[in-house]
């Protein structure tokens, strides 16, 4: 009997350290990321671009790289397990954001962006591989925690960068310090990552390498009405976030222009969204994963109305502020849930492999991070960047009908 104990308590502690390195490499994913995002109008102002339009093209190409890397994430963690993808992907998104930090023109700027983009993606596709298999492990949904984590990072990495501007620290030096960090968490939780074949990761036989090809062959004679339905809605989702991680910096310069001490736009925006990503478990438990989808669509459109249509009523620099951010805090916890909810919607509806299902997903829904930056620059050009984020909050609207109507977000919870 003690023995039998002793052997489900070492199972159970297994199973944590597990859950723990998958969760420190979605913190490495999104300090890396919003150690980029919180230094963006500082490298805008280093190129000396001022064109809205340009620096909308400049930003294209980190969607371009996701967009790219698409088939190629599919392929590569079928074939080599997302277990090795996880390390190799985030070492080369490290890697090429110390290349942002270096480049020495805008050409190279470009290309370090790219290749952003495709690390970016292949580190998606093969965390949220793992993401998924940990919550079959435990047997319940947890890849809210894991969005959480990257979300907890992500806001650390907006304070630490917010820290660095006020240091007047380059980014270079910036970025070389978040490269070190991530490195010392792949040596040191590497061995805990699963192989997708391992008992620990046991998967359906749908799911298995052979199947593969047969279904997405099948997806794309007769594409699954499920993934269509949750890729469009991630497309909505993808749409304001690229509003929020590459514009939000630039709002507060450009719209508000306060001091470098107010300029908190991405910080307030990621630290809402961080509480939102720990707060959604608990939100399915009282309204459904449907209800939360809705009710986050509802703070979208209010979040950016409220930000384009009322900071401008009012003539002190410091209410100006405070209105802003609190519509960017409206947008931050709306948006929250939406990622991580149909992830989870995907690996628990989906009836073709996950690895296959999340590749489709992502040919979808990435065509919103296509279109976001020039679609952005372009408005802010031809009138100003306040009226650009009123055509990104109308999305949210577009989430609350698709997520009523439509029966991929139909649950049998409350």
């Amino acid at each position: 009997m003690k023995s039998t104990n002793k052997k489900l308590i070492g199972q159970q502690a297994r199973k944590e350290r597990i859950r723990f390195a998958v969760l420190c490499f979605f913190l490495a994913q999104g300090l890396c990321f919003s150690s980029w995002a919180s230094r963006i109008p500082d490298i805008k102002a280093m190129f000396s671009v001022g064109d809205e339009l340009l620096w909308g093209m400049i930003l294209f190409m980190i969607p371009a790289g996701k967009f790219i890397a698409i088939p190629l994430a599919g392929y590569l963690v079928s074939r080599l397990g997302s277990r090795i993808m996880v390390q190799a992907s985030i070492l080369g998104y490290a890697a090429a954001l110390l290349g942002i930090g270096e480049a020495s023109n805008i050409y190279l700027l470009g290309v370090c962006l790219f290749c952003f983009g495709v690390f970016w993606n292949l580190c998606d596709i093969s965390l949220n591989t793992q993401g998924i298999g940990i919550e079959r492990l435990f047997g319940r949904t947890i890849m809210a925690t894991f969005h959480g984590g990257w979300s907890l990072a992500a806001c650390l990495g907006a304070l630490t960068g917010f820290l660095m501007i006020q240091g007047n620290i380059p980014p270079l030096w910036h970025f070389s310090i978040v490269a070190a960090v991530i490195l010392t968490i792949i040596l040191f939780g590497r061995k805990y990552l699963q192989d997708d074949g391992a008992p620990a990761l046991s998967v359906p036989e749908k799911a298995t390498e052979k199947k593969a090809s047969p279904a997405l062959t099948s997806f794309i004679r007769r594409p699954e009405k499920l993934l269509i339905q949750l890729g469009v809605v991630s497309l909505f989702a993808l749409v304001v976030e690229s509003a929020m991680f590459d514009w939000s910096g630039l709002y507060f310069e450009e719209v508000i222009r306060p001091p470098k001490s107010l300029q908190i736009g991405f910080l307030v925006f990621m630290v809402m969204m961080t509480a939102g990503r720990f707060l959604t478990n608990w939100a399915y438990a009282g309204l459904g994963k449907q209800r939360v989808l809705q009710l986050a669509g509802l703070l979208i459109f209010a979040g950016f109305f409220s930000s384009a249509l009322l900071g401008s009523l009012f003539a002190s620099m410091t209410m100006k502020v405070v209105v802003i951010s609190s519509g960017f805090m409206l947008v931050g916890l709306g948006i929250s849930c939406m990622v991580p909810t149909v992830y989870s919607l995907v690996g628990a509806k989906s009836k073709i492999p996950v690895g296959m299902a999340l590749t489709i997903l992502s040919s979808i829904s990435f065509i919103g991070s296509l279109i976001a930056p020039p679609l952005i620059g372009a408005v802010s050009k031809a009138f100003n960047m306040q009226y650009a984020y009123i055509v990104v909050g109308l999305l949210g609207l577009c989430i609350l009908l698709m997520t009523t109507f439509c029966k991929a977000f139909r649950t049998n919870e409350r």
